[in-house]
């Protein structure tokens, strides 16, 4: 992995979801980061496909941060054994501490708050507010709704071409990393040099 990827944000369901692919994937993506030594950076709950990411990555000897704001400690039900869990007062405190605190992010399947974290990261993307890589991990078809919602905006013209230049698309959990490596600053790919 280049040295400039250190941590990775994953965007996630504080649910199970119905597919049993979507926590094998969570899974196969916690394992991963801790074996390349990437700190997960998430939303700091014990709940979905959540838990199940932070689990496996805790479980594989890797480090893992959670960043929940206060409101929800309960509804999604804070993760207790993380080697870091950070308490904001707002959303909007939690999505900025990731963004600082992250070199790349990732998006595994979940519900409209990962739909959320998802566009606005590409969103400040867009804006010059970071150039930071972004994959979206589809797991069985879970990403199609939002690159549908993405190439809409572009087709009615409310987005550029450029859009689809601010996100990559993963096929599956265990392409995450190895794509992440193409894309991170540092890498050949990165700099130019494929």
């Amino acid at each position: 992995m280049p040295p400039s990827l250190n941590a990775v944000a994953v965007f996630c369901g504080s649910r199970l979801g119905n597919d049993p692919r979507h926590r094998e994937a969570a899974a196969t993506l916690g394992r991963a980061l801790a074996g390349a030594g990437i700190r997960l950076i998430y939303g700091g709950g014990r709940v979905g496909l959540m838990g199940v990411l932070a689990d496996a990555c805790l479980a594989a000897g890797g480090t893992v941060t959670g960043v929940i704001p206060t409101f929800l400690a309960r509804r999604e039900v804070e993760h207790e054994g993380l080697t870091e869990l950070i308490e904001t007062s707002s959303m909007h405190a939690r999505k900025a501490i990731m963004a600082e605190r992250a070199d790349a992010f990732v998006t595994l399947p979940g519900g409209l708050g990962t739909y959320d974290e998802t566009i606005e990261i590409i969103t400040w993307r867009q804006l010059g507010l970071h150039d930071k890589p972004i994959v979206l991990c589809d797991v069985a078809g879970s990403a199609a709704p939002l690159v549908a919602a993405l190439e809409a905006a572009i087709g009615m013209g409310f987005a550029g071409l450029e859009t689809r230049s601010l996100y990559a698309l993963a096929r599956g959990a265990e392409a995450v990393l190895p794509l992440l490596a193409t894309l991170a600053p540092g890498s050949r790919t990165a700099a130019g040099l494929t």
